[in-house]
């Protein structure tokens, strides 16, 4: 199973694909992020979002999608802004065909980590250990993408998950 995680983002969107059988960490097969320009208006940043992660789709061809939910911030404004990168996200997966999972930001941290509340830090080491890699994928974000998939990966084989229609 080749497994697109992802990590929404309006500035910087986090990405990794890892290979595996469901219920193993499985390998690295490429992470990265895709950066827009904070200044530039949300509709174009939303098409780079939806430009980049077409090529990956296209290049990748995975066969899931799994899909950080929306993590509610104090801001209401920062909170609907990457709601609307979640769109773009998930639009993108059903225009490729692609099946999708989403799972809490807590979910992701105490699949990989092992508690709810961990730090960037430590989803970065786990995800090194898991995968067996030297470091952290970097940037942050991008380890946070690697996070999502490993995390549907490992879980694949619990009927509780989340699905999106």
């Amino acid at each position: 199973m080749k497994v697109l995680g992802v990590d929404p983002g309006t500035a910087v969107l986090g990405y990794g694909i890892v290979e595996g059988a469901p219920g193993r960490p499985g390998r690295l097969v490429e992470c990265g992020v895709i950066r827009t320009r904070p200044r530039e208006p949300l509709a174009l940043r939303l098409r780079v979002l939806y430009e980049g992660l077409t090529e990956v789709i296209a290049h990748h061809q995975p066969d899931v999608m799994a899909v950080e939910t929306v993590f509610y911030q104090k801001n209401v404004k920062t909170t609907v802004t990457l709601g609307h990168a979640r769109g773009v996200i998930l639009l993108t997966a059903a225009l490729g065909g692609i099946e999708t999972f989403e799972y809490s930001p807590a979910t992701v941290k105490k699949t990989i980590v092992g508690r709810g509340g961990a730090l960037k830090p430590q989803v970065g080491f786990m995800v090194a250990k898991l995968l067996q890699l030297r470091s952290a994928p970097a940037p942050a974000d991008a380890a946070d993408g690697v996070a999502v998939a490993l995390t549907h990966l490992l879980r694949a084989a619990d009927p509780r998950r989340r699905r999106l229609p």
